[in-house]
């Protein structure tokens, strides 16, 4: 056993697994295990006491979303359910936001939790669901317009990287075999790093009416995200874009000396890693390329609406129909059970990888970001699939049953997925069992984390894991607005 190998076990059976060493201190491919017994915190009356930093220790602070927050818990009668929406849907705010003005404008750095960096997918959903609220809290809006403000930069400074830090401060990654600098954290191309970023800034838009994000920087990283998309179609060669990893961990790296798998130019982008930052197997990752051809539309209607720049927006549309052409050619097969299913990924010669993994964009969650049709009877088919044990990364046990993926591996069920099924569903009591199994899966913790054991929920990835905190507020309150409390309400 190597050395690495040595300390790593050391550190599990020491209890570092509880998360007492921060995880960003611990080789990404051993992700800590925790599995020490909760006790969950209730005062001398029985009532559960908040998970949330004190007053003084939170990084961000908004009273419209103080004032939901109160207002949801009171509509709540199951105490438990009250208590991990209070705990959830501020985390993002209280926990990851670093706001500030840069050359007098907002700028917000959004850490991912337990990662001291910026991902442009985790950032972009972390602070989606405040979007709704910022009309009411003029603080808030400019935190909001920092976040696209800081993302932009982010994109200018480098279209293929993922993940960035604050400020040149180096990587544990910084010897990866691609064009790292020390503003980077990571550097893996994944399609929808650009596409939550216009997803961001259009909401933000479209609920604020505020345009004044869509400056310079605007037009700067729209340029970049046209390029970076076209040379991904790899038309004429491959790209600038190479990369490679010393590891263990195979899906942390690339084959054919960095360019990832052969892909036909067939008008579908490459996408050499998937939004679980695991390597795709083929190289067009098809939830990701419905993600852009919607975000490439939303791109086109603010260029066409607030900068006049028609040729801009012309290219953003002419795009975005050719890579949904080359979906409606390529993008679904004949499954035995299924029928006609969309495939996870594609490699434009005929190859078709049919499984799903839990993050988003995910075949599951095409309907939550708006790249297909709810009632879309290939999405249903395929549904049916990604959420049975014909899906590989599928797993049901004693505690609970969802989605995982390679980047946990077997057995371990993200909640996330959980989330993506009740987001999409048509059926109320599928609704429910949902949100029963995420209530019956936090571990007594009182938050979402990144994955769990189906068979045992107090063995979980990551206890710090803002995107997935939020976004079960999120699905909260959209359960509410839906008109769906009374729902709630019988749990």
């Amino acid at each position: 056993m190597t050395n690495k190998k040595l300390w790593v076990a050391a550190l599990l059976l020491s209890g570092v697994a509880s998360g007492t060493i921060a995880a960003e201190t611990i080789p990404h491919a051993f992700a800590p295990l925790s599995e020490v017994p909760f006790t969950t915190p209730r005062d001398n009356v029985g009532r559960y006491i908040s998970q949330r930093p004190k007053m003084e220790d939170r990084l961000f602070q908004s009273d419209i979303i103080e004032k939901k927050i109160a207002e949801i818990k009171a509509m709540l009668k199951n105490p438990y359910l009250a208590w991990m929406f209070e705990n959830c849907f501020p985390n993002t705010l209280d926990t990851t936001v670093h706001f500030r003005m840069l050359d007098g404008k907002p700028d917000t750095f959004v850490y991912t939790g337990d990662i001291h960096a910026m991902w442009l997918r985790d950032s972009g959903a972390q602070v989606w669901p405040y979007v709704q609220f910022a009309n009411e809290d003029p603080k808030l809006k400019e935190m909001l317009e920092g976040v696209i403000r800081r993302q932009l930069l982010c994109i200018i400074l480098d279209p293929y990287a993922n993940a960035f830090n604050d400020g040149p401060k180096g990587s544990e990654w910084e010897t990866d075999y691609t064009a790292m600098k020390p503003e980077l954290h990571e550097r893996k191309w994944e399609i929808d790093s650009l596409c939550y970023p216009l997803r961001l800034a259009y909401h933000y838009w479209k609920v604020t009416g505020d345009a004044s994000i869509f400056d310079d920087n605007w037009l700067k990283a729209i340029e970049n995200v046209l390029r970076t998309f076209k040379e991904q179609q790899r038309k004429e060669d491959k790209g600038p874009y190479r990369f490679q990893r010393k590891t263990e961990r195979a899906t942390d790296t690339t084959i054919n000396d960095g360019w990832g798998a052969p892909a036909n130019p067939v008008g579908l982008i490459v996408s050499i890693f998937r939004p679980s930052d695991d390597a795709t197997t083929l190289p067009f990752l098809i939830p990701s390329n419905f993600f852009a051809v919607t975000s490439l539309r939303k791109a086109a209607e603010i260029l066409t609406e607030v900068n006049k720049k028609q040729d801009l927006a012309r290219q953003c549309t002419d795009l975005a129909d050719e890579v949904e052409q080359a979906l409606k050619k390529y993008a679904t097969c004949e499954h035995p059970k299924y029928g006609t299913v969309y495939a996870f990924e594609v490699d434009g010669y005929g190859s078709h990888m049919l499984m799903d993994d839990a993050n988003v964009p995910s075949l599951l969650a095409l309907p939550y970001l708006g790249d297909v049709d709810i009632d879309d009877p290939v999405y249903q088919n395929t549904r049916r699939f990604v959420w049975s044990e014909d899906n590989p990364y599928f797993f049901k046990g004693k505690a609970g049953e969802g989605i995982g993926g390679p980047h946990i591996g077997y057995d371990m069920v993200w909640p996330m997925s959980i989330m993506m099924k009740a987001f999409t569903s048509q059926n109320d009591e599928e609704i429910k069992e949902c949100i029963r199994m995420l209530m019956a899966t936090d571990a007594g913790t009182g938050f979402m984390h990144e994955s769990f054991h189906k068979d045992n929920p107090e063995k979980f990835t990551r206890k710090w894991f803002a995107w997935q905190n939020t976004l079960f507020g999120e699905l909260i309150i959209k359960l509410i607005d839906d008109g769906k409390l009374d729902l709630l309400n019988s749990l």
